[in-house]
C-alpha cells in the first residue's frame, strides 16, 4: 500500500452525511448496492482527492475538490424508472495528507499514486466491473489503463474529449503525459482524441499523434462546422465499435468556463459533454469511465462542478442500463 496516499472504503455513515432524504420519495443513494462484492454489481465509482498532477504539469489547484463536489449532487438525483441503480456501487475515496512542495516531488508522488490506483481496480477490472473514476488530475488515466489492460492482458483503444493530448513527453508523470505513458508500455493499441484547441498542443505532441495514425480532430473546426462533433462521434464508434477494449475519458477542461485545473471560455457545452458519454456508453466494449480535472474552490464551483460530474455519470450509467 501507499505511503503518501490512503484509500477509505464508503460506508453506511457517509451515505448518510451526503443523502438529503424527502418523503414519498427515493434518492439513487438510497438505491446504490452497499456490497462491493456482489455477484450482481456491474459498475464501481472510485473518487481520487489529489490535484499533485495537474500542478506538476504547471496546473491549477482544487481537483482534489471534485468527487466531493459529486457526491451530494448524484446521491440525491431522484431513484427512478430511468434508472436502475442497483448494480453501482461507490467503492470509497483515495485521499492524502502530503503537501505540493515542487514539481520534481509532486511528479515522484504520482508514480506512488499510480500504484495504489492500479492496486484498487485491478481485481474489478478481472471481475468485469467497470470503474467509474472521479475527480484528480488527468494523470489518473495511466494507471486506470495499465489496471485494465493487467487484468486482460490486451492494449486498450482510448477516447478523449479533451482540448490537449495529453501525450506530453516522457519526463515524469504529471497530468500531460498519461497516454504518452501507456503508449510506451504498450497498454494502448488505439488513441482517439477529440476537440483539440490548436494553440495549446505543442509540436512535439501533434507529431506523436500523427506518428501513430491516431485519430484526432480540431475544436477549430467545430466552429467553422459544428455537425462535425456529431459525424467525428459516429466515425469513432463505427471504427472501434469492433475493438476488444475502449475506455471513455472525458476532460473537464474540456467544458467551457468549468471550474477545472486549466479552465478555458472556449470549449464545448455541458450538453455537449452529455451527448458524448451518452454516445460513447453505448459502446458494448466499454472498460472504464473516467472523468478527471473538475477543480472547484468557491461555493459556486461546487454547485457547477458536483452537478455537470452527476448528470455525466447519470447519462453513462442510465444510457448503459436501458440502451434502447
Amino acid at each position: 500500500m501507499s505511503n503518501s496516499f490512503s484509500f477509505l472504503p464508503f460506508t453506511e455513515n457517509d451515505y448518510q452525511s451526503h443523502l438529503s432524504p424527502r418523503e414519498g420519495e427515493a434518492r439513487i443513494g438510497e438505491k446504490l448496492c452497499k456490497d462491493t462484492e456482489h455477484s450482481g454489481l456491474r459498475y464501481v465509482i472510485l473518487g481520487i482527492e489529489e490535484s499533485f498532477g495537474p500542478m506538476a504539469n504547471s496546473g491549477g489547484d482544487g481537483s482534489q475538490n471534485a468527487f466531493k463536489a459529486f457526491l451530494t449532487r448524484f446521491l440525491n438525483m431522484q431513484a427512478n424508472e430511468h434508472l436502475d441503480a442497483g448494480n453501482t456501487a461507490i467503492l470509497g475515496r483515495i485521499t492524502t495528507k502530503a503537501t505540493y512542495q515542487d514539481q520534481l516531488s509532486a511528479r515522484e508522488l504520482i508514480v506512488e499514486l499510480d500504484d495504489l490506483v492500479s492496486e484498487i481496480l485491478t481485481p474489478y477490472f478481472k471481475r468485469g466491473v467497470i470503474p467509474i473514476v472521479i475527480g484528480g488530475g488527468h494523470n489518473n488515466a495511466y494507471p486506470i489503463i495499465r489496471a485494465a489492460f493487467q487484468a486482460s492482458h490486451q492494449p486498450l483503444s482510448i477516447v478523449n474529449l479533451d482540448p490537449h493530448a495529453d501525450t506530453r513527453a516522457l519526463e515524469g508523470r504529471h497530468s500531460g503525459n498519461p497516454f504518452s505513458y501507456a503508449i510506451e508500455d504498450g497498454y494502448i493499441q488505439n488513441y482517439i482524441v477529440l476537440g483539440l484547441h490548436k494553440a495549446y498542443n505543442n509540436q512535439y505532441i501533434l507529431d506523436l499523434l500523427r506518428t501513430n495514425n491516431y485519430f484526432h480532430t480540431y475544436f477549430e473546426d467545430y466552429l467553422a462546422e459544428p455537425s462535425r462533433f456529431t459525424t467525428d462521434i459516429d466515425a469513432v464508434i463505427e471504427k472501434f465499435t469492433t475493438s476488444r477494449a475502449l475506455g471513455i475519458e472525458l476532460d473537464l477542461d474540456s467544458i467551457a468556463f468549468m471550474p477545472s485545473s486549466a479552465f478555458t471560455p472556449s470549449g464545448f457545452s455541458v450538453n455537449d459533454a452529455r451527448y458524448y458519454i451518452r454516445r460513447m456508453a453505448l459502446m458494448s466494449n466499454v472498460k472504464y469511465l473516467h472523468l478527471p480535472e473538475a477543480a472547484p474552490q468557491t461555493e459556486q464551483d461546487v454547485k457547477i462542478v458536483g452537478k455537470t460530474l452527476a448528470y455525466l455519470v447519470w447519462d453513462f450509467l442510465s444510457v448503459r442500463n436501458n440502451p434502447f
